[in-house]
């Protein structure tokens, strides 16, 4: 029997919050800020430009030091100085600090978080715009259950690459939750989601539900070696249940594939 898995816990984004790529960082007006913040190593002269651009009042940079001590990899992890950078930044309205400032606090008042979120959310936050969608989906915190009001908020959060959405809007396509099915647009949200690396949460997910959809001809013809390929990018039950239908020359063409999508799919580097 195979397996569709979907992972829909704040552990999770707390966990997916403290790795930090340089696919992860956001459009910036300051050049120089930039052009640091891709770094893969940084300098002691990019430290001190980086601190020097966070003393200065740029919240940008002040967002990313709470990141940096949050995540205790380029340097020692801090609580107190990574609650220190989000909160400044936060004070200001940046709404990415606001967003992780809820993270933090999401054992407090109820009431607050939520309230904490939907800023975020409405301030154009793709994690938080997410979460309100698992939320309307899963009737967490509204009394309600809305799959419109779910996939509004998953497309939202999709259109602005976030993984998580990203999969789970393939799966309001695929199920009909609160749109029209599509398995076409299902395929394409799934296939969005399948290209992030590290495989983590939604990136896995795509995968997986991509194989399913070849593994079962939905929207497209069935076809067992794709479908392994994707099981195996994902690293799924479903594997063994498609290799039974599989000769072994279309296994070995699969795995061929599927080593190929991961040397063009490189990790990026993790600070």
């Amino acid at each position: 029997m195979y397996q569709r898995t979907w992972v829909l816990s704040l552990v999770f984004i707390l966990f997916v919050s403290c790795i930090l790529t340089a696919q992860q960082i956001p459009d910036s007006t300051n050049n120089r800020l930039v052009t640091i913040l891709h770094l893969s190593v940084l300098t002691a002269h990019d430290w001190d430009a980086l601190f020097a651009e966070a003393d200065s009042g740029n919240a940008e940079a002040q967002y990313w030091l709470g990141r940096i001590y949050d995540a205790g990899r380029l340097l020692p992890k801090d609580a107190e100085k990574s609650m220190h950078w989000y909160q400044k930044p936060a004070e200001q309205g940046y709404a990415p600090a606001e967003y992780f400032l809820c993270l933090m606090h999401a054992n407090r008042e109820e009431l607050e978080n939520e309230r904490c979120m939907w800023r975020a959310a409405e301030n154009g936050v793709p994690e938080a715009q997410f979460w309100i969608g698992v939320a309307y989906e899963q009737n967490l915190w509204f009394g309600i259950t809305d799959k419109q009001e779910a996939f509004k908020w998953f497309k939202r959060a999709a259109e602005h690459d976030q993984v998580d959405a990203e999969a789970a809007l393939g799966r309001c396509y695929e199920a009909g939750e609160g749109v029209e099915q599509n398995y076409h647009l299902a395929r394409e949200w799934y296939r969005k989601a399948a290209e992030h690396v590290p495989d983590l949460g939604g990136a896995g997910q795509g995968r997986n539900e991509l194989g399913l959809l070849y593994m079962d001809g939905l929207g497209l013809p069935k076809d067992y070696v794709q479908a392994y390929m994707w099981f195996s990018l994902a690293g799924t039950e479903n594997l063994s249940a498609v290799q039974v239908e599989m000769t072994p020359a279309q296994i070995i063409r699969a795995q061929q594939m599927a080593d190929e999508w991961k040397k063009q799919h490189p990790d990026p580097a993790i600070y």
